[in-house]
């Protein structure tokens, strides 16, 4: 559970508190900024009032801890095996050096206190191989990640997220059609279900988000941080400018500018048989904000590209009653339109058999 993406994070946020505990009391605010800092933005709501109230009996309610050491967390051998492994991933591969490509023998790693340790990794064998996983539930036309170019634009938009540059992204449509625009990076994510990387970025007319095996070329602005909507610069307009067109108010009229694809939907969720972190890793490249509501009910707003409303559509269907969607009462028509559609093939095929 220490690599899952969730429950890793639980782990690491929870050796934080109790590192600084070990050291003094925590105030209140200091165990709250902690969480925040380091997990999850839903993470808070479990993490948080878990150490309050005591469940996980590890911070008192003075602000000490019962522990008397800093946690610390070496590795098994089993632990060590799997990290040769995830090593032989091919995604790996792109967030190393260029030129990189053996599998490297000594790895550099850090655990919750920030501490570096080198790992001799040369005679460990791996857990298993690439080959021996299959993926029954996703798309097959996933990313290139052994593609030269794929791997060369990557780093570059993981440079340019790393130190907040714009950058201009010369990218093929679903039309075929090249367009340029000028992006602030603000970060990656990955799509399991999809097996492809979006860039998230702010200052583009097209939208929030760019599948990276689209991009055909990128590069770095050699004025960094000033953008207009026409891709061109503007000493007017900055990096926060841009990322208030994707957030709050910012983002309302990015959506309803014309000719933007930029669109949001909002929805209920009740949190049972899992659904609420199966959501947020089938929605995972996509932009959202999650709320409690209650105990198990949360309202998640999720930011989309046109493009992809017939892929969302699917996705939040597929939770069933456990997903209602609340807003836009545009997308509230294409989920009943999409039911109905369903509800007359399923009679057809049941009237077919029955002749």
């Amino acid at each position: 559970m220490m690599f899952h993406e969730i429950y890793g994070s639980y782990y690491q946020t929870v050796a934080r508190v109790l590192r600084a505990a070990v050291d003094h009391p925590l105030a209140p605010n200091e165990l709250k900024e902690i969480i925040t800092g380091h997990a999850f933005g839903e993470s808070e709501w479990n993490i948080e009032s878990a150490l309050r109230e005591e469940r996980w009996q590890l911070i008192r309610k003075d602000g000490t801890t019962p522990i008397r050491k800093k946690p610390t967390c070496p590795l098994t051998l089993l632990e060590k095996r799997w990290l040769k492994a995830i090593l032989m991933d091919p995604r790996i591969q792109l967030f190393m050096d260029a030129g990189c490509d053996a599998i490297p023998d000594f790895i550099k790693i850090a655990d919750a206190g920030e501490s570096i340790e080198v790992l001799d990794l040369s005679e460990v064998e791996p857990l298993f191989s690439p080959e021996d996983i299959r993926v029954f539930d996703r798309y097959e036309d996933g990313d290139p990640y052994e593609n030269p170019v794929y791997q060369r634009n990557f780093r570059t938009v993981l440079s340019a997220c790393r130190t907040h540059s714009s950058i201009v992204v010369d990218s093929m449509n679903r039309k075929g059609r090249i367009r340029t625009e000028t992006v602030v990076p603000e970060y990656l994510e990955y799509s399991e279900k999809d097996d492809k990387f979006r860039l998230v970025g702010t200052g583009s007319r097209y939208g929030g988000m760019i599948n990276l095996a689209r991009i055909i070329s990128c590069k770095v602005c050699e004025e960094d941080g000033m953008w207009k909507e026409d891709g061109g610069k503007n000493p007017k307009n900055s990096k926060e400018d841009g990322k208030k067109k994707l957030s709050g108010e910012g983002w309302k009229e990015t959506t309803e500018r014309k000719g933007s694809g930029s669109r949001m939907v909002e929805f209920e969720l009740i949190d049972q048989r899992n659904a609420l972190e199966r959501a947020l890793l089938h929605f995972a490249h996509f932009e959202k904000e999650a709320e409690r509501i209650e105990r198990n009910r949360y309202r998640i707003r999720v930011r989309y590209d046109k493009d992809d409303e017939t892929e969302l559509v699917i996705r939040v269907l597929s939770f069933g009653p456990m997903i209602r969607v609340t807003a836009p009462e545009v997308f509230v028509d294409l989920i009943r339109k999409r039911l109905i559609r369903q509800k007359h093939c399923f009679l057809k095929n049941l009237t077919e058999k029955n002749v």
